[in-house]
């Protein structure tokens, strides 16, 4: 068990660098398999030294909603940033920052938030606070801040405590 242990140190980690490289291959092959698996084995390997405190996913189920939630939103994102570029006048247009509290304290919770956050079009993570409790985020366009911050908190930032603490 030390051994496999030793060889897959994150084995999640490689079954999803195999599948996103069989994605990325776009073309599904045994040669695409074995190379993805090769990178799904040697990534995780490599940067091992890197990962002394593994973050551990407490809520599988929420893990795939939050998939699907993020999904949406960037479908949903990518449609409101389209309409404002073409059809809003620059001068109507009220770009914002937003501080938004942290209830989150991991960085890995931290991070994919962020991350979450710049994939969406139209908003982008700028900041973090030095003491990690506070997320400066720029906005295209927004009239309101504090709903932008009430929605990022409730739709991600709660699922992601969930999963992660």
């Amino acid at each position: 068990m030390k051994l496999l242990r030793r060889i897959f140190p994150h084995p999640q980690l490689t079954i999803l660098l195999t599948l996103v490289w069989l994605f990325l291959a776009n073309a599904p092959s045994l040669n695409s398999l074995v190379f993805g698996l090769i990178l799904g084995i040697i990534i995780p390997f490599v940067t091992q030294p890197y990962w002394p405190d593994r973050p551990k996913l407490r809520n599988w189920p929420m893990v795939i909603e939050y998939m699907l939630v993020v999904l949406w939103d960037i479908v949903v994102a990518n449609v409101t940033v389209a309409k404002i570029i073409l059809f809003k006048r620059d001068a109507d247009r009220q770009p914002n920052w937003v501080c938004i509290p942290l209830e989150l304290r991991t960085p890995e919770a931290i991070t994919v938030l962020a991350g979450t956050i710049t994939m969406t079009p139209g908003t982008v993570s700028c900041d973090l606070s030095a003491q990690g409790h506070n997320l400066l985020v720029h906005c295209l366009d927004t009239s309101d801040p504090d709903a932008v911050r009430d929605q990022i908190k409730q739709r991600y930032e709660r699922r992601l405590k969930e999963i992660f603490e």
